[in-house]
């Protein structure tokens, strides 16, 4: 992995945080810089970038002062994902993800090659979100 990749990785978990880039922004900046996935871990508070070789970089990312809720409830995965989307007024990448952590959400990962983000409970419920159509 060179310092490009890893600057663009770094970029984009900042600009999330930072909520200067939308979810397709990233996604696409991500795919630029030849990565294929990514994974965020709500447990380790923890944003892993993987390139098609498997060669991968972990960032630190903000820590959710909550526990993972015991019990997944998808619809409310959902609901979030659609705010997300939607960009409703007050959206923020830091709220997205204390409202699928209080849906009991451990984490997630991305196949940009697949159009979809896997969100999975703590107990491996998962619901898979395809990208929208754009």
């Amino acid at each position: 992995m060179d310092d490009q990749q890893k600057s663009a990785a770094r970029t984009c978990l900042e600009a999330a945080a930072g909520n200067s880039m939308t979810f397709p922004q990233i996604v696409g900046t991500l795919m630029k810089a030849g990565f294929e996935s990514y994974a965020i871990d709500f447990r380790r508070a923890t944003a892993t970038y993987y390139l098609p070789d498997g060669e991968s970089i972990e960032l630190p990312t903000h820590h959710i002062h909550a526990a993972v809720a015991p019990i997944f409830d998808a619809a409310l995965v959902q609901a979030a994902i659609r705010e997300a989307q939607q960009l409703v007024p007050g959206y923020t990448y830091k709220g997205f993800c204390e409202k699928v952590v209080a849906a009991g959400c451990a984490g997630y990962i991305v196949s940009f090659s697949g159009r979809r983000a896997l969100y999975i409970g703590r107990t491996a419920e998962t619901h898979v979100e395809q990208f929208p159509n754009q």
